[in-house]
């Protein structure tokens, strides 16, 4: 009897640490993955996780955060709210779980789903101040929604404010946005972007943000400076390809060498949300071939982008222009 007991004891105390462990190699298995642009598999492998450990948030964080890659609201929706049901002063999942309601209320146009959007960003910040890209999201938010929808300059400034804090580079790069898209007033975001430059981060993401920055005001020179940056802190990293081939087309330079750039980076990176998507490099390399007079190339790649995200304006209006041309 004391020898069963015992074995009862320790299966119950070693059982949630056994499931804990495998959910967490399933995770680990998971991220590579999503990582290689596998998002089927990632689905699959948390799936099975979770049908033996419903209850640990961190697969169903991963689940929507997977089904995000996918594009998949409903799905990435339903497992953040799973998510943060299981662990509501996440930080992290109400992040997450804002940028699905994003998704959603793009997809349909919906008020309160924009609401809902704000709210968990806001509600993310509070949970943990230091999560600087929740504070991003929220600034970024307050930039874009109209004012029926919570959109306000004041606490996007709010929010550059206290990134600054935190992070200075991080508070130019915010500041950059908010000067652009907030006041309009592209001379003082350029500053900012100085500002980042002369701080020499040891990441190439600022750089990459600056680069796309110059791409926006049309600046193919100063971009190449900013990529040139980039590529000494991480010079193989595979975006620095799709900048390069970026500025060419806008410099209207080395475009045999910009084709080469932009088909490398479609052909070696998996379309994810945080890296330049795979809908841009069609659409510039549409460009390219419009530079270089193949309509028929140029209208093709167009129609790749728009299948690849349908509400892409800048290559609709192209593609429509060459349908009607021809």
């Amino acid at each position: 009897m004391v020898i069963a007991s015992a074995i009862l004891f320790f299966g119950l105390f070693f059982a949630p640490q056994a499931l804990r462990a495998d959910a967490s190699s399933a995770i680990q298995s998971a991220q590579h993955q999503i990582n290689a642009g596998n998002y089927t598999g990632a689905i699959s492998t948390l799936q099975a996780a979770v049908a033996a450990s419903s209850s640990n948030a961190d697969l169903y964080y991963w689940l929507c955060r997977t089904y995000y890659e996918m594009r998949d609201w409903n799905n990435a929706v339903e497992q953040g709210e799973k998510a943060v049901s299981l662990e509501p002063k996440n930080s992290l999942y109400h992040q997450w779980l804002g940028r699905s309601y994003g998704g959603e209320a793009d997809r349909d146009r919906s008020f309160s789903d924009a609401k809902k959007v704000k709210s968990e960003f806001k509600l993310a910040v509070s949970l943990n101040p230091s999560n600087i890209a929740a504070r991003r999201d929220l600034e970024e938010y307050c930039l874009d929604a109209p004012w029926i929808a919570g959109g306000s300059k004041d606490e996007a400034l709010e929010q550059v404010t206290a990134i600054a804090a935190i992070d200075p580079i991080a508070g130019h790069l915010a500041r950059a946005l908010y000067d652009r898209e907030g006041l309009k007033n592209p001379d003082d975001a350029e500053n900012e972007l100085r500002q980042v430059l002369a701080a020499k981060p040891k990441s190439p993401d600022p750089y990459f943000e600056v680069a796309d920055f110059y791409r926006e005001l049309n600046k193919p020179a100063d971009m190449g400076t900013a990529i040139d940056a980039a590529a000494q802190v991480s010079p193989s990293d595979p975006r620095l390809a799709y900048f390069r081939g970026v500025a060419a087309v806008l410099a209207n330079a080395n475009l045999p060498d910009a084709e080469r750039d932009l088909k490398s980076y479609l052909a070696s990176t998996p379309d994810r949300s945080d890296w330049p998507a795979h809908a841009a490099a069609r659409e510039w390399l549409g460009r390219l071939y419009e530079e270089q007079g193949k309509r028929a190339d140029a209208a093709e790649q167009y129609r790749e982008a728009l299948q690849l995200e349908p509400k892409r304006k800048e290559a609709k209006t192209r593609l429509e222009k060459l349908e009607k041309s021809q």
